[in-house]
């Protein structure tokens, strides 16, 4: 009779508990996740198998812990009860046959009505964007709030601290919230927390990795919203962070990458509706509920009003928001379709939409950096490059050392989407993002300026020089593609 020994034994025990994960894998790891996503991560765990279950036991599971969903749940009801009656929409010609569904479909997904008398500016210029933040903070009589996914005090900065901290003498209360992981990345955070410490300002942080104080969800969650709004009458939204524009790092200031951004500054009911996005967030940090800071809507009349609607998203909310968005308008607009994304990696809902959209004979144009800060990133984005050229869509690369950072695009001419998401997968699913629906000739036509100034100073890329990259950027290309998907 033979005996079987330890390495045997140890041997057969491996390869039990190999196949008992990936036959687990195989039921578990699809359910409720997109078949992309589903796959990535299966092919993850057949390949890697035991790294592969740690990475989908950290960050595999894009949901909030319990408490913040039933936060979330009760200021969701919050909103909808004390935005009641905003729907103050003049309805007037030209207002497209479609938008009422894409309106209603907001408003069931988001919690935030679509509401009209607002007036908007769009920001193009990185100094001048801060330099208005700054003089509308400089006019506050009752708070500030001010929620950006990066803050941080450097030289380009120190003014806007400096207007926080002025309002704070002058007896304005100041709020600040800045996403823990991100604002910690980046160099001067323990001055950043100092500099508001010792101004007297109250802050937070967003989303904290803090185990050790019983702080902990999904690591890769982040709130990449940004926003700032001043006594409930003004408000801003955007692209960009409070940094310098070479965020600092030192690749970034050795390579001469500068950030292209883009800032919406608000006035009328819309206000209140940003108001309500940073209400929940503070909320969320601090069991503090802000409801005394819901301002009144004071409807005014207004030279080229526009009707505005906020669409707050992300893993709070059981449906994707911004992407729900964004395919409706893709789908309905009629003429033209002008996306600027810098991080382009789009769900295959989204690719159809686009390629749909050009096979039914609409003029579409993607904006893009010609250069990447992120590698994985930038290289999964131009794996979709050769499918978008081949259907029609015009590529627009801007030129380096700019990385386009802006967040935005056009339907048609009466319709516009702002915001702090990308058209990828995380803003999809695992950011906190917050857009801006728009609708009014004006703001199109504003937004159609910095488009064509983009056009300028971009190349337009072609199928044939595509088609002339080396094989081992098509690999890295496919490699990034695959590995975006996990999430």
């Amino acid at each position: 009779m033979f005996g079987i020994d330890g390495l045997t034994i140890t041997v057969l025990l491996a390869l039990i508990v190999d196949f008992s994960v990936r036959a687990v894998a195989i039921i578990v790891v699809p359910r409720n996740r997109r078949p992309m996503s589903g796959m990535a991560w299966l092919l993850t765990i057949f390949f890697v198998p035991y790294l592969g279950v740690l990475l989908f036991l950290l960050i595999g599971y894009r949901t909030l812990p319990k408490k913040r969903l039933a936060m979330q749940e009760e200021i969701n009801r919050f909103i909808q009860g004390s935005t009641e009656g905003m729907e103050l929409v003049r309805r007037d010609h030209p207002w497209p046959n479609w938008l009422e569904s894409v309106v209603e479909l907001n408003r069931n997904l988001g919690a935030m009505p679509l509401v009209g008398d607002n007036t908007a500016s769009v920001i193009g210029e990185y100094q001048v964007a801060f330099d208005t933040m700054i003089a509308d903070i400089d006019l506050a009589k009752k708070y500030v709030h001010v929620e950006f996914y990066i803050l941080s005090l450097d030289h380009t900065t120190a003014p806007f601290f400096t207007a926080l901290e002025n309002a704070h003498k002058r007896g304005v209360t100041v709020r600040v919230l800045m996403d823990h992981i991100q604002s910690m990345r980046k160099p001067g955070f323990h001055q950043t927390k100092k500099r508001l410490t010792d101004a007297g300002i109250h802050w937070e942080l967003m989303l904290p990795v803090q185990p050790f104080r019983g702080k902990w969800q999904r690591p890769d969650l982040r709130n990449h919203r940004k926003l700032l709004i001043i006594d409930g009458l003004v408000g801003f939204m955007g692209s960009q962070n409070i940094i310098d524009r070479s965020y600092n790092m030192r690749s970034n200031i050795r390579r001469g990458l500068q950030w292209k951004d883009f800032m919406t500054r608000l006035e009328g009911p819309i206000v209140s509706g940003l108001g309500a996005i940073f209400i929940t967030d503070w909320y969320s940090e601090t069991d503090e509920l802000l409801n005394r800071d819901v301002e009144p809507v004071h409807p005014r009349p207004v030279t080229h009003a526009l009707d505005c609607q906020v669409v707050p998203s992300g893993p709070g909310f059981k449906g994707e928001n911004n992407l729900r968005l964004f395919l409706a308008l893709l789908y309905y607009a009629q003429d033209r379709i002008i996306i600027t994304s810098p991080y382009f990696v789009p769900d295959e809902a989204m690719m159809y939409a686009i390629t749909t959209a050009t096979q039914r004979g609409l003029h579409v144009e993607l904006f893009v950096s010609e250069i990447g800060d992120q590698a994985v990133v930038y290289h999964a984005q131009r794996s979709y490059y050769e499918e978008l050229l081949t259907a029609g869509v015009h590529i627009y690369m801007y030129k380096a050392p700019y990385i386009l950072h802006a967040k935005h695009f056009t339907i048609d001419d009466e319709v516009a989407v702002v915001g702090s998401s990308n058209m990828d997968q995380r803003s999809f699913s695992l950011n906190m993002e917050v857009s801006l629906m728009v609708r009014g000739r004006s703001f199109v036509r504003d937004l159609r300026v910095m488009e064509d100034e983009n056009r300028l100073n971009s190349r337009e890329l072609t199928l044939e020089e595509w088609r002339r990259q080396p094989l081992r950027s098509t690999i890295l290309d496919n490699l990034a593609r695959l590995t975006s998907a996990v999430q």
